[in-house]
This record gives structure tokens, sequence and C-alpha cells, in this order.
């Protein structure tokens, strides 16, 4: 990388100083027409120069964008051999020791677990892949969203902690007009990153209300909050918050990209906001034609 813009700076020096010194020669060439000769140099120079600059910021981001691209494969990996590592040592010693029903019973329930994780990661590639087409579909259809939310935080519950700390508070019989595959997707990254960027055990909060012809889901975590610079960046496609070499927390850095680019093909819309004293609060606003 540095040695290429090194290269890049080099050239850009010499292919200037070449049109100054051509410039200066069909001056004292034509000095009857030297005026003209300088107006048309310095437009041409103003022009390159701009180009320049425009190859620059798309090379680097170009090269930034293929850095991040590597740190997802390398994340993905890490994602895909952690639970079949797990469930791989699961089956190993339920098959090689004489286990009791309970003990048996508990790890094929770990490995329910380990498999449901690794069905998320895979659901979230194909909705990322998807969304990249030229146009991506999402057939429609009359989704129960209350019912949605319930099932995929039950779900997530199992694999947080033994306290209910994932709490509910859910309108009966909320509908709206979606892909189904794809909210689901939406509801389970929301509260799979508010458990992630929680402590062990803390409380998240998700809610579904009607307000004003609206849906409001909303969810709530006591965790470590974003910063107000990265909140407009939180929805790009593989950018996670941190630096690479001192992150800490699992993740692709595809989840808040798919539930951003899901939400807005739906029509929805959705904002960040600081939780008081601490946390984060993702609040996700269904407009007149999702609702029913």
């Amino acid at each position: 990388m540095r040695k290429t813009l090194i290269w890049f700076y080099f050239l850009l020096f010499y292919a200037s100083a070449q049109i100054v010194w051509w410039g200066i020669l069909l001056v004292r060439a034509q000095n009857g027409r030297s005026a003209m000769i300088i107006g048309e140099g310095v437009f041409f120079m103003v022009i390159f120069v701009v180009g320049a600059i425009r190859l620059k910021r798309a090379f680097l981001r170009e090269h930034k964008m293929q850095r991040q691209q590597q740190n997802f494969l390398l994340a993905v990996t890490h994602e895909l051999k952690s639970p079949l590592a797990s469930i791989k040592l699961y089956i190993q010693t339920i098959l090689k020791r004489d286990l009791d029903a309970e003990q048996r019973n508990q790890f094929l329930s770990n490995s329910l677990k380990d498999i449901e994780r690794l069905d998320d990661l895979v659901e979230n590639v194909l909705i990322a892949t998807k969304l990249d087409g030229i146009r991506p579909n999402f057939p429609k259809e009359n989704v129960n969203l209350t019912e949605l939310v319930e099932q995929v935080a039950n779900r997530l519950q199992v694999h947080t902690c033994s306290t209910h700390v994932i709490k509910t508070d859910l309108e009966e019989d909320v509908h709206v007009e979606a892909d189904k595959f794809a909210l689901t997707n939406v509801v389970t990254n929301l509260i799979e990153n508010a458990v992630k960027y929680s402590p062990p055990c803390a409380e998240v909060d998700v809610s579904l209300v009607r307000n004003n012809g609206h849906i409001l889901f909303r969810v709530a975590d006591h965790g470590v909050g974003i910063p107000p610079e990265e909140k407009k960046r939180i929805f790009e496609k593989f950018y996670r918050i941190g630096q690479e070499g001192t992150r800490t927390t699992k993740g692709t850095g595809l989840g808040l990209y798919i539930v951003k680019t899901v939400l807005e093909k739906h029509g929805a819309r959705i904002a960040v906001k600081d939780n008081k004293p601490e946390g984060s609060i993702f609040e996700v606003i269904f407009n007149n034609n999702a609702a029913n």
C-alpha cells in the first residue's frame, strides 16, 4: 500500500513537471499566444490534479473494501470453526463415553444451539448476497410480528444466561406485510447484537407496540454503548466498531448492514439512540403501508 502510494506521487509529480515544462517551451515558441497557452495549461492542470485526487480516493476506497472483505472472510472462518469444533467435541463425547440420559440430552441441546448459530450465520450471508443483486426481490406476506419476535427472543434466550435477561413487552397480534425470512433475520440480528455488546446476564428489553398508525419495534441494552462518531457508520457493509487488532466481540460486519437495507426495502426506517445511563436503543418504525 505505502509503496504503491509512493509510486503514485512520483508519477503525479513527474507528469506535472513535464506538463509545466512543455508549457514553458510552447510559450517561448509562440510568444504571441502566451496568454491562451497559459490559460489552457492552467485549466488542464486543474483537471489533471482533480482527476489524480479522485483516482487516489477511489484506490484508497477499494483498498479499504478489500481489507474489510479479508477481515470478513477471517471472521466467517472463525465463526464457522468455533461451533463446528464444539459440535464435534460433544458428539465424540457422546459416542465414546457412557453418559446418563441427562448428560446426553444436555450435550445434544448444546449441539443444537451451535447448529442454530451456524444457521444464523448462513442466513446472514445468503441475505447479504441477495442484497448485492441488481434488484433484490422480497416477496411480501402477512406476518404476525408479535409471534415472530417472541419466537426469536425465546430462541436467543437459551444462548445467553440461565436467568431471564431478554425481557419482552409485546402488543398482541401486530401484523406487517413483509418477507418473513428477511424480517426474522432483522429481529435476530438486533436482539443478538444487544446481547453480544452487553455484560454477562445484563438485561435486554424488547418491545413492540402500535403507535399512531405506525408499528414501533424497540431493542434496548445496557451495554457499552456506541460512540457518536460510530453511529453513522455502523450500518455500513463489513463495518465493525473498534480496531481490528483489539476487538474482542465476534461478528462479520454484515448484521446491521442487512438490518438497514432490508428495512429500507420494506419501507421502514431504523434509528439508534443512547440508552440512559448506558447502552444503546435501536428503534424500527414500520409505516402505514406495512402495518395492519
